[in-house]
């Protein structure tokens, strides 16, 4: 426990008077720190934290490297700019010898300002200091992996794009002159820093050029699991963290359904929303640096029971005591005539953040009535010139939550038609025309439209699992007590709430049937499903 004495011998409290340090004493928290261990990561919500003992280093991710840029010893403060500034921490803080730091929290902090003004005046004081040097790193643009070349209507440039950015690979677009000929030919092409050139790659060409794991390290692992979206990486993030070899196996690039969401608002812990891509993106850099394997744009083409043999498509197999299903859903097609070879040329299945450039002046209809096609048509509607959601149904209650809702009807670049549908696509190459039935009229009128977003929902795609992993009649997996008079479930135990027919194979998220689809339950139920798999693992042991 800190003492009077030695909060005295900080420059900062030198001068506080004696009931206030008491009132420190009582405040602060005493932190011990081994070699390498960090008080404080870049994000964390703010504090103040003073150097009693030791050294520790000042460090941020540049460009994907963790840079030092700054120590503090004896008497030192961290933390004085987010406390000043009502800002998360811009950097983080580890400990480079033994080190001692104290932690006083906002509450406590504001409570000592009170107490003692010229503690704040102080600290507003050291925070200006340290601002110009933040500034100059937050000013260092990210260093392009790779340059990606493609008109800005083209479906593999899309495609490609969103590969990039949801492995957390920096690049630079670049769009060519629109006479240089037909936009369907010749793209993308993928220049590397090192000269390499790369015309329409295929996605695997890609992830092993810049740098992505493409093939398993090993042959046999604790837990695998299938599919890298908000329920996979949550699940590899605590199987890492709980000591199992973990891999993770994404046919694409991770982030899910859910990387496609330009924002959700209704995920605990975030006031102001979070992007689908963020989310990921902190996901996945989490579940790296606890030691989990990330293999990219592998699918599974079957699991063997009894041991549980994967085999990969071209052949490679993995084998592992516990496998987690986590593939989620694909967005469902869109049945109109000829919407085939409208497909990235005017017709986009999801809608990401990332396709900001698509929606850029332009009028713009989205297809859907739930949470995904509000959050869409809110974020385009700061880019586009309109936007348009048609919606199949009477009204948007049914599917879509009320503060989105509320969103939608204060926003005068969104107008929303009922009963409305699209029957029909004309443009000679690119979209230009859809034909919009309205079923409350009975007519069917032609507008212009040059883009349009399909979110009408998704199906769990399982036909590539075996006949012993029981399905409902929509093809999600079933689990737990659903499970337990299937005539595949032949344990003499009860199966795991999220255990499939095949004991020691579980299935959490989107594909899981009965899963709410909801993000905040897909990650609910990854970190759940690795505790199960504990439970299981523990049995075969005994």
């Amino acid at each position: 426990m800190i003492t009077l004495e030695e909060l005295r011998g900080v420059p900062l409290l030198a001068e506080l008077s004696e009931p206030t340090l008491t009132y420190l004493v009582g405040a602060v928290e005493d932190i011990r720190l081994v070699p390498g261990e960090y008080f404080a990561r870049e994000g964390d919500e703010r504090s103040l934290f003073v150097v009693m003992d030791g050294h520790v280093e000042i460090t941020k991710v540049v460009n994907g490297d963790e840079r030092v840029i700054g120590e503090r010893t004896h008497g030192m403060l961290f933390g004085e700019v987010p406390m000043t500034l009502s800002t998360k921490f811009p950097a983080s803080g580890r400990a480079t010898l033994p080190a001692r730091v104290l932690r006083l929290g906002v509450t406590e902090y504001h409570s000592l300002a009170a107490m003692a003004p010229t503690v704040s005046a102080s600290v507003a004081e050291v925070a200006r200091g340290y601002l110009s040097d933040l500034q100059t790193w937050a000013s260092v643009q990210p260093e392009a992996e790779a340059r990606l070349i493609g008109p800005r209507v083209n479906a593999d440039v899309r495609e490609l794009a969103t590969f990039l950015t949801r492995n957390q690979v920096a690049f630079d677009r670049v769009t060519p002159d629109e006479d240089e000929g037909d936009t369907r030919e010749g793209y993308p092409v993928l220049e590397l820093r090192d000269g390499a050139r790369l015309v329409t790659p295929s996605m695997r060409e890609v992830a092993a050029a810049v740098g992505l794991d493409v093939m398993p390290s090993a042959a046999e692992y604790d837990v695998v699991i299938l599919g890298a979206g908000p329920a996979g990486l949550t699940a590899a993030v605590n199987g890492a963290a709980e000591g199992l070899r973990t891999v993770v196996v994404e046919s694409l690039a991770p982030g899910g359904q859910a990387g496609t969401s330009s924002r959700i608002e209704n995920y605990t812990g975030f006031p102001y929303g979070v992007t689908g891509e963020d989310l990921a993106s902190r996901a996945l850099q989490q579940a790296r640096r606890l030691g989990a394997e990330i293999v990219v744009t592998r699918s599974v083409t079957g699991i063997e029971p009894g041991g549980h043999r994967i085999t990969l498509d071209g052949g490679d197999t993995l084998h592992s005591p516990a496998v987690v299903i986590a593939t989620g859903v694909e967005w469902r097609s869109l049945s109109v005539p000829g919407v085939e070879s409208y497909l990235g040329h005017g017709v986009y299945y999801g809608a990401a953040r990332s396709d900001a450039a698509l929606a850029k002046g332009q009028d713009i209809c989205i297809i859907g009535a739930g949470n995904s096609a509000g959050q869409a048509a809110i974020f385009f509607s700061r880019h586009a010139r309109s936007v348009t959601m048609l919606v199949r149904g009477e009204s948007l209650e049914a599917s879509m939550s009320r503060y989105l809702i509320e969103q939608i009807a204060a926003n005068d670049s969104i107008r929303f038609e009922t009963r409305s549908q699209v029957v029909g696509l004309h443009g000679e190459t690119d979209l230009a025309e859809v034909d919009v039935h309205d079923a409350t009229t009975g007519r069917t009128a032609r507008r212009p439209a040059t883009v349009l977003f399909v979110l009408i929902g998704a199906n769990a795609v399982t036909g590539w699992l075996p006949p012993s992993i029981a399905r409902d009649e929509h093809g999600f997996v079933m689990t737990g007590s659903d499970v337990a008079g299937a005539e595949q479930w032949t344990s003499d135990r009860l199966p795991f709430a999220l255990e499939t027919s095949v004991p020691g194979i579980f299935a959490v998220g989107d594909v899981r049937s009965g899963s709410v689809k909801r993000v905040a339950a897909s990650v609910g139920e990854g970190g759940v499903g690795i505790a199960y798999v504990h439970q299981y693992l523990a049995l075969q042991q005994v």
